[in-house]
């Protein structure tokens, strides 16, 4: 645990509180760490392991882009065995932001600069309004608007980029719509310290804060660091993401260190994912990672430990944790690091996971490995097998709602 009290050394802005999904933002809620994936986001089970990944890492939250119809039709087979509450990034076409939305994501990101016409900015609102999902106004010093880049002198400015971020809220109070938070990013360090100054003072929505395009480690690091810090100093900034030129797990890396110096977020033990309860869950995967969680917090292990609600994709999702269980056909697949290393009983699940968990912790990994049962993996396959058979390719339901995202483009 932090020796340091979040609000005895930064006191915090007072803002609105949003949710993008399960996960508050702003209100005095934890700062949160964001991250991107690199994948096509229409390559599903490259995108979600880069997600489970990303939340071993410790991410809250998860941004995909969707920049075509095949990537909304990729996040409707996503969202629904995601981890983390996903935002869809959206380029230049609204209609992607509604495709996004039918295909269940948590949140949106669009950037004023590439979307400009009001009725599709006001349509967008509209639709999240009726649905609930948050939308980020992500202001992008790189791609401002070129009227408001000629009204400040022919330069980026921070008055410019808030009257941009204002602009777009102006747009959204129209319809009613104030499920909101913004972020004012720039490549220019100071130049983001002074526009995120600004907003602050303006506006009392949630800030997102990042240094746009950092750059690869060891100087993209210290950039990014050197704003956000400055600001978090100051009580600025409900979430963060670092944009290095790296793997997004660095990212996520990243942003936990720097919260966790600043005693702004808790150190961590043992680190428990957990996929969420889809068409295929076969136990009450809350129920099972809370149990999990309080027996092996006791253990005081430093471990990655995944539970998850089915054996089809399971392991394979969650291959960079260094031990999971999933559950199918009223039985535990035990696996270590993607490898499926014993098959028990389901009650016997969460002991299961202490049992080998503490061998990891006095073995290592390459121990667990070498005691694994030699018919474990045969077991697994035959019941993934019989899983598949009896509910098929789209638990989830997705071709539904892909279908219905193809009649909207």
């Amino acid at each position: 645990m932090s020796e340091l009290s979040p609000q005895t050394r930064y006191p915090r802005r007072a803002t609105r509180q949003l949710h993008v999904g399960d996960v508050a933002v702003g209100g005095g809620a934890p700062i949160t760490i964001q991250s991107m994936t690199t994948t096509k986001t229409a390559d599903v089970e490259g995108t979600l392991q880069q997600i489970y990944a990303l939340a071993g890492a410790g991410c809250d939250i998860v941004r995909c882009t969707c920049n075509e119809q095949e990537a909304a039709e990729g996040l409707a087979h996503i969202v629904p065995r995601s981890p983390l509450p996903i935002i869809a990034d959206i380029h230049h076409q609204y209609r992607r932001a509604l495709e996004a939305m039918e295909a269940g994501v948590q949140g949106l990101r669009l950037n004023p600069g590439n979307i400009r016409r009001p009725e599709h900015i006001k349509a967008v609102a509209l639709e999240a309004k009726d649905r609930g999902i948050p939308i980020r106004i992500g202001v992008n010093g790189g791609s401002l608007d070129p009227e408001l880049y000629e009204k400040y002198g022919g330069k980026v400015t921070a008055e410019a980029m808030v009257e941009s971020a204002k602009r777009e809220l102006a747009y959204f109070e129209e319809v009613g719509f104030d499920d909101v938070k913004i972020s004012v990013k720039a490549s220019n360090v100071a130049l983001m310290i002074d526009a995120y100054r600004l907003l602050a003072d303006t506006v009392d929505y949630p800030l997102h804060l990042g240094v746009t395009e950092a750059g690869p480690p060891p100087a993209g690091l210290v950039k990014a660091t050197a704003g956000m810090a400055t600001l978090l100093a100051e009580g600025i900034g409900d979430t963060i993401r670092y944009s290095l030129t790296a793997d997004p797990v660095e990212e996520v890396r990243a942003g936990r260190w720097l919260l966790e110096s600043l005693g702004l977020r808790e150190r961590r033990g043992l680190d428990l994912i957990a996929c969420p309860s889809c068409g295929r869950a076969e136990v009450d995967v809350i129920e099972v990672a809370a149990r999990a969680q309080d027996a092996l917090t006791d253990l005081n292990i430093p471990i990655q430990v995944a539970v998850m609600g089915c054996v089809v994709n399971g392991p394979g999702e969650a291959r960079e944790a260094d031990l999971g269980i999933a559950a199918g056909r009223k039985r535990g697949h035990l696996f270590v690091k993607g490898e499926v290393v014993k098959v028990v009983p389901e009650p016997e699940m969460v002991e299961a996971l202490v049992e080998w968990a503490q061998i990891i912790a006095d073995g290592g990994v390459e121990e667990a490995l070498r005691r694994k049962d030699e018919g474990a993996a045969a077991e697994a396959e035959a019941d993934r097998m019989a899983l598949l058979d009896d509910k098929g390719d789209d638990a989830n339901n997705a071709d539904e709602r892909i279908q219905i995202i193809r009649k909207l483009d």
